[in-house]
């Protein structure tokens, strides 16, 4: 017999996909522990949880999936064969259906401009800043640069000045890191300016404690001088997303927490492994925060969690929580479980960094 832990790691379905199908009587467990619940299951059923994996990856609806394995513990291999090619013809239909919508919106992007990413270029930028102030604004976004090549405007950071402040801001979908500073030198309107990643890393390392350094954008040259050194290099001449609107979000539970303790309950508590449809990004695992009646946070373990808890990628929050550089920060948890984790800074909430949470169902 194999324990459901046992079961998970030999067949690829999550814990608690198999307490899922469970419930589902998709997969039930050949018996039960009737004192403590816990869930065994016979060495043939472990084929079938293969299989049930298999088809779950291929997204089969869950009442075909039932009937398929019903299909294949029978031996009935015409049924489990109909099914499949059924599913495979609902696929073709359904990216024939997408890529017919998809051209369709590329048409209207092709005739109008998109206000989510314009972004002005009048071509020339002056702006005096504080070298340690810029250092520690880079230092508070530069983890959520995204490096998808299909998504080249994430392959950087976003300078958006605005009268007397810049914002920094870089993403890559499943995070969203953004940090306020203040500049002086700018007259006119707001001016938004994309710096790719090897050339913003080329900043940071010119950055020090001493005088103001000085960012410039002329055309789509971009150059940062500290003194007599300086480094240069071309913009990204792709827009960023209207970041302004992603950030907007209904107020939630706020929770100020200590970072060393927080970080060693991410570091010895549970950790789960996402489901396939939904993979872990970091490849670090993913914690279940909950918040006690208290305001403590608690990391969960399987079988833990309630409408109250929380999924996160496990490696994104430690990201998050060095990137912040602080003893103690406040954690916003969303009004529903699939909203982001915000992590802010108790002394600069302009500071911030969104998580996308990670679902708990799979």
């Amino acid at each position: 017999m194999r324990s459901i832990g046992e079961m998970s790691r030999d067949s690829g379905l999550g814990v608690s996909a198999l307490r899922f199908y469970d419930r589902a009587g998709v997969l039930v467990p050949a018996w039960v522990d009737p004192v403590s619940g816990y869930r065994w299951y016979a060495p043939e059923q472990l084929e079938e949880a293969r299989v049930l994996a298999r088809l779950r990856r291929a997204g089969m609806p869950l009442a075909d999936i039932r009937l398929a394995l019903a299909g294949w513990s029978g031996a009935d291999a015409d049924l489990v064969r109909r099914l499949l090619r059924a599913h495979v013809r609902r696929l073709e239909r359904g990216l024939a259906e997408a890529r017919s919508e998809f051209s369709t919106l590329r048409a209207l992007l092709d005739h109008r401009e998109n206000p989510m990413t314009a972004s002005p270029r009048t071509g020339t930028v002056r702006l005096s800043l504080s070298a340690p102030r810029l250092a520690s604004a880079l230092d508070a976004v530069r983890f959520a640069v995204g490096d998808d090549p299909e998504l080249p405007m994430l392959g950087g950071v976003l300078f958006d000045v605005e009268d007397d402040a810049l914002r920094l801001v870089a993403t890559d979908r499943y995070r969203m890191a953004v940090a306020r500073s203040t500049c002086a030198g700018h007259g006119g309107g707001r001016e938004q300016v994309v710096v790719p990643t090897p050339l913003v890393d080329a900043m940071r390392a010119l950055l020090g404690d001493g005088e103001p350094v000085r960012f410039a954008v002329d055309a789509d040259r971009v150059t940062l001088e500290a003194g007599e050194r300086q480094v240069s290099g071309r913009r990204l001449t792709h827009d960023f997303p209207d970041y302004r609107r992603l950030v907007q979000l209904p107020a939630g539970r706020r929770v100020v927490v200590d970072v060393p303790a927080l970080r060693e309950a991410l570091g010895t508590g549970p950790v789960r492994t996402a489901g396939a449809s939904e993979p872990c990004r970091s490849g670090r695992g993913v914690s279940v925060l909950a918040t006690a009646d208290d305001g403590t946070v608690t990391v969960r373990g399987d079988g833990d969690e309630d409408e109250n808890s929380v999924g996160v990628d496990r490696g994104f929050l430690l990201d998050a929580l060095a990137a912040a550089d602080r003893g103690r920060l406040v954690l916003e948890f969303g009004a529903a479980p699939t909203a982001p984790l915000a992590v802010r800074r108790t002394d600069d909430e302009e500071t911030f960094s969104l998580l996308m949470p990670v679902r708990l169902d799979d």
